[in-house]
């Protein structure tokens, strides 16, 4: 007798407007770590992502009634599109809302697949809450991300897709936002293919799955990255939350594995450059996340001779990102490391430093000489390096290890962001401030976001350090120093509180203290 889930997923209406995917060899990272590795191509869809399927097989099913009345939601991704083309396919009155905050590239896709777009509030979060209220007074149908049933069984038909494609598929790696992806595909597997595990990946900043399998119930993270924004969800969604937990104990063995995979930024950037070596397509970082975590759990439990897929749930990507993740891809595969390292200040040194690596290739070098001291006074100079590795975290060590023998004294930041980010772009000079506090702080990225802070700030505290980089994520990143006094510090701890933006010190940060302090 065919479950619930199943008969929902084998009468879902998606093929009106999605198309059956291909299964593409990955032919690069088979034979890199010894198995047969397929992607399943989700971002070539009509709208270049997974969500088209739930969105139609939602509104698809809709009353004539209902239909006539439209739809709303709200999102300022791939739902948003999803939800768009399904309306306009079917010819209904649809509303999308969407913050403020939305880069313009992603309004206009919405308004391009016939979506008539209603900007409000300044987070996702008060577009959803006005986006019900409207439905509700409105008479229209909300349609939700992932926590409903039809959209979990439309995202569903993957699964179905993939025990029609291979037949002999050993493990499966998906993404994890809200949940209704892995929740459509564990529920057909469970049921028609149990001896398929299928893992879970999730971005390290945004993993609210794995807290809620911790944690037994479902949490609400305090806060999320958003890089890997399709996947940058606070609060697992209620209903894929009991689908995963069901299949993890479904009585025809563990469907869902019990380690949920979790992967850096710089991972997912590495993941991206995998798949466009691949197949030369440009993914988003949400679609190649399955091809990150799947590379960390291969690697991890040494697997090998296994058939593997990994869904690439979209390419909706920002163009003005691929400069940000370009960066990223060596730190993210391990084939680069930075490394602060005081070497003396004097004629020769840098060659000396040279000799100390032993032939391997300097990828990056930031100096600037300090201000002329007597030779007695002389202080080391501190220098900014990346060092390209060819074995990875292990070769790290051996190079730290190689740098403290030689006499140096040498800090690993390969794993500091702040380094990443800021650091390695304001080497050159060392300010006569004692009294310079350094705050990282998050910014809506938005017009107007920076002059807000500004004018909150007053006039009270002078700015010493400013440095800012987009990277076409919805928020920006910042590395600010103010000058304060013991006297004045509180006073500018409160200020910052009140403007309202996410705010951390930083003065004890290894960079700042070597390069800039």
């Amino acid at each position: 007798m065919l479950s619930r889930w199943v008969r929902a997923i084998l009468q879902a209406t998606v093929y009106d407007a999605a198309i059956q995917t291909p299964l593409d060899h990955a032919p690069k990272l088979s034979q890199r770590f010894g198995n047969d590795i397929r992607f399943k191509r989700e971002d070539l869809q009509p709208v270049f992502s997974f969500k088209l399927r739930g969105a139609y097989n939602r509104i698809s099913q809709l009353s004539k009634e209902q239909q006539s009345r439209g739809v709303i939601c709200a999102s300022a991704g791939n739902h948003a599109q999803g939800v768009a083309y399904s309306a306009a396919r079917l010819g209904l009155n649809n509303t999308i809302v969407m913050p403020t905050t939305t880069p313009d590239i992603k309004v206009k896709a919405v308004k391009a697949l016939g979506g008539n777009v209603d900007l409000y509030g300044d987070s996702f979060d008060d577009a959803n809450r006005y986006a019900i209220e409207r439905a509700e007074k409105e008479g229209l149908t909300f349609v939700p991300p992932y926590d409903d049933e039809l959209v979990i069984a439309g995202q569903g038909t993957i699964g179905l897709e993939l025990t029609q494609q291979w037949r002999d598929m050993d493990y499966v790696f998906v993404a994890v936002g809200g949940g209704g992806l892995i929740a459509g595909i564990a529920a057909f597997l469970g049921e028609v293919a149990p001896h398929v595990k299928v893992v879970a990946v999730e971005p390290a900043e945004a993993a609210s799955l794995k807290a809620a399998l911790a944690a037994g119930e479902r949490v609400r993270l305090p806060q999320v990255g958003l890089f890997v924004d399709g996947a940058a969800v606070a609060q697992i969604g209620e209903l894929p939350f009991d689908v995963v937990r069901t299949q993890k104990s479904n009585g025809k063995g563990m469907v869902i594995e019990e380690e949920v995979v979790t992967c850096s930024n710089d991972e997912v950037c590495a993941a991206v450059k995998d798949v466009f070596e691949e197949n030369r397509s440009i993914v988003e970082p949400a679609g190649a996340l399955a091809v990150a975590g799947m590379k960390k759990y291969l690697a991890k439990h040494d697997i090998h001779d296994k058939n593997c897929i990994a869904i690439i749930s979209g390419a909706n990507m920002n163009f003005d990102r691929l400069r940000y993740i370009a960066e990223r891809t060596e730190i993210g595969e391990k084939k680069e490391a930075i490394f602060a390292v005081s070497i003396p200040e004097q004629t020769g040194a840098f060659l000396n430093f040279c000799r100390t690596l032993k032939g391997r290739n300097i990828t990056e070098f930031n100096y600037r000489v300090r201000s002329r001291q007597s030779p007695d006074s002389m202080q080391p100079a501190a220098i900014f390096v990346g060092i390209a590795l060819k074995e990875g975290d292990k070769e790290r060590q051996i190079i730290a290890q190689s740098l403290a023998k030689a006499g140096h004294d040498a800090h690993d930041l390969t794993e500091d962001e702040i380094a990443k980010t800021h650091i390695r772009y304001l080497i050159g000079g060392h300010p006569d401030l004692n009294d310079e506090q350094l705050f990282k702080v998050t910014f809506p990225e938005r017009p107007g976001a920076l002059l807000n802070f500004l004018e909150k700030l007053g006039q009270d505290f002078n700015i010493t350090l400013f440095h800012y980089r987009n990277h076409g994520a919805a928020e920006g990143r910042v590395l600010v120093g103010l000058q304060a006094s013991d006297t004045s510090s509180r006073a500018l701890q409160d200020a910052l509180q009140d403007i309202g933006y996410e705010c951390e010190p930083v003065n004890d940060n290894v960079g700042y203290q070597l390069f800039l302090r």
